[in-house]
């Protein structure tokens, strides 16, 4: 595979504020969850700082005083505690293993329906790699932020806070020393910001590149074999690895040396408490049960300001899977529908392509000032040179783009009036690389038309001819196709995908290059199916092999965008111009074969 040329967006190196907001909004739908769970939060925190404080009061006002009822009540009081303590955990850990796999349902739920409304050239200019990441790996993170990482900050927040409340309670001006420490904190968070966040970034972006490597090596793998690419694929491959694994590492280095620093800092501030409570206790302004308490809960700041600083790390990296899986959710189609487009309830009338221009790269016009006039229910041949701009005319009939200059009329209406799913649901395609999906051969012909009986899936298969072959295998209809229809031959694909349109029952039909790849015989039985399903219905045909198009109504010549030649068969040999020229020389061409005493013979015999 050649290195990935797709260039995704650049985000900010700043903290984004908007975005964390926008995570945290991807939880508002379920919010009695999340309220749930950060109640039961809260109920624990509180519940094990105050457990702190009973401990001081269990060595003051019962063991140095020697008090046995004290201790009694005041060990009941502790054990009560913990069991409302073990009920909140239970609460807040199903809660927010519920939340985390809700979001992630409806992230991928959202973009998935989203992609399905973008353009084909979303599509062309982005890599199946970039858009698989962003449904699994991005989601995933960005709902581990959402549920256990606010779990994480609100826990710690309510533990730093009930914790500052009752050790003012037992020394305010031992509770200063240790709040100095929280705006020295900030600062040092703030300094790591910036380059944690730059490196989980190009993590992110290159792991969207390994991601797209693995999916063309694995589709592409026989054309990597038989052009024996496995070692510069390799060296390509490695080199993206190594990319992201230096990235991987400044990220874990930085976010590795953050953690040490605020225990460090952590650590004077306790060295501070435990010198100045000395001083207190020997004054007699604290007892040992309070210094105690005071130790405890400076220890007990630790574990959450800690694990803050790793869920700080954390939001970085899921900033940077957020910002794309936005960034794929914000993207616009191209194609939409526009303003009170409606369903013409049918599309059975003439076509016109009325002065159409229209290119992919600008500098590369495709078509230019292209018309052409269609009749309902007549079948039109579309011959030309590869990059002629033949399929680009069926595309913009199907409105997969819209021209940048002129108009597709249906009836005399510009189609643009009309609504996507109303053009889009009364074509049938077939195209000549067919794609089939995994499952039966019942089920992807059925995927023409859902809802329809075994009995007509089989008609269907009849007229397209596909019925003998697919009698002929061991299960028959419910034969699995494979990944891909990979257990199949092309021209049994194209027999079902053809199949599949017949079921459909489209108002108009295209065939793009579908008998291209497939040998003679299979190449027969798809122009009987092509001819059952052009009857009575506007077609257009795509195709190299002259053979396939002889019975067109009208034959379209077309070169550099523009049309050349138009009429039927004879019409266009009668002209002895470059229809002429083309049938001609194929007809040669195959007479040769058919002459060639050595043609049906293997090489090495020759």
């Amino acid at each position: 595979m050649s290195e990935i040329e797709f260039e995704e967006e650049d985000f900010s190196t700043q903290f984004n504020g908007r975005t964390l907001l926008r995570i945290l909004g991807t939880a508002k739908p379920h919010w009695r969850w999340l309220v749930g769970f950060l109640i039961a939060v809260t109920v624990i925190s509180i519940i094990d700082s105050y457990t702190t404080f009973i401990s001081m009061r269990i060595v003051d006002e019962a063991i140095v005083p020697r008090d046995k009822q004290a201790l009694l009540d005041l060990v009941v009081l502790y054990g009560s505690l913990i069991l409302i303590s073990a009920a909140a955990i239970f609460s807040f850990t199903y809660l927010t293993s519920l939340l985390g796999e809700r979001i992630q349902y409806d992230l991928r739920q959202k973009t998935f329906n989203h992609l399905q409304e973008l353009s084909l050239t979303y599509y062309d200019r982005t890599p199946v790699g970039w858009i698989m990441s962003r449904v699994t790996s991005d989601a995933a993170r960005v709902a581990e932020l959402v549920t256990w990482g606010m779990l994480d900050i609100t826990q710690g927040i309510m533990i730093i806070g009930s914790s500052i409340v009752f050790m003012l309670i037992i020394n305010w001006r031992l509770t200063l020393i240790v709040i100095t420490i929280i705006p020295v904190l900030l600062i040092v968070s703030q300094k790591f910001n910036k380059f944690i966040i730059t490196e989980y970034r190009k993590v992110r972006k290159l792991n969207s590149k390994i991601t797209a490597s693995y999916n063309e090596n694995i589709s592409g793998v026989r054309v990597i074999k038989a052009l024996g690419r496995e070692q510069k694929n390799l060296e390509e491959f490695s080199q993206l690895s190594g990319n992201m694994y230096n990235a991987g590492f400044r990220a874990a280095w930085l976010s590795a040396l953050f953690l040490p620093i605020i225990q460090i800092i952590s650590a004077l501030a306790l060295s501070g408490v435990a010198w100045y409570g000395g001083i207190q206790a020997e004054l007699g302004g604290l007892t040992i049960g309070g210094i105690q308490a005071f130790i405890s809960y400076i220890m007990y700041m630790l574990w959450p300001i800690e694990e803050m600083a790793y869920v700080y790390a954390e939001m970085q990296q899921a900033i940077a899977s957020a910002e794309r899986i936005f960034s794929l959710i914000d993207s616009l189609p191209e194609i939409a529908d526009r303003p009170g487009a409606y369903d013409p309830g049918s599309l059975r009338a003439d076509i016109q392509f009325e002065n159409v221009n229209f290119y992919y790269q600008e500098q590369k016009p495709i078509l230019q000032d292209f018309s052409l006039t269609i009749k309902q229910g007549e079948t039109i041949a579309l011959v030309g040179p590869t990059g002629s701009g033949k399929s680009t005319i069926v595309n913009l009939l199907c409105r997969f783009y819209e021209p940048q200059k002129g108009r597709i009329l249906f009836g005399g209406q510009d189609y643009t009036e009309f609504s996507l799913h109303a053009i889009q649901s009364r074509i049938g395609m077939v195209l000549q690389t067919p794609h089939l999906f995994s499952g039966t051969i019942r089920e992807n012909i059925r995927y023409g038309r859902l809802g329809t009986s075994n009995n007509e899936v089989e008609e269907a298969a009849i007229i397209a001819g596909a019925h003998e072959f697919i009698l002929e295998l061991e299960q028959g209809y419910e034969a699995p196709v494979g990944e891909g229809g990979n257990l199949l031959s092309v021209g049994q694909k194209q027999l079902i995908s053809l199949a599949r349109a017949v079921l459909a029952q489209p108002e108009i039909f295209i065939m793009d290059e579908a008998t291209s790849s497939v040998d003679t015989i299979t190449e027969s039985q798809i122009q009987k199916g092509m001819q059952a399903l052009s009857r009575d219905r506007t077609s257009f045909i795509i195709a190299h092999r002259l053979s396939t198009i002889k019975n067109a109504d009208r034959i379209v010549v077309i070169s550099d965008g523009q049309i050349i030649e138009i009429g039927s068969h004879t019409e266009l040999l009668r002209k002895r111009g470059h229809y002429h020229q083309l049938y001609t020389k194929e007809f040669r061409k195959n007479l040769e074969k058919e002459l060639d005493p050595f043609a049906l013979l293997p090489s090495d015999s020759v």
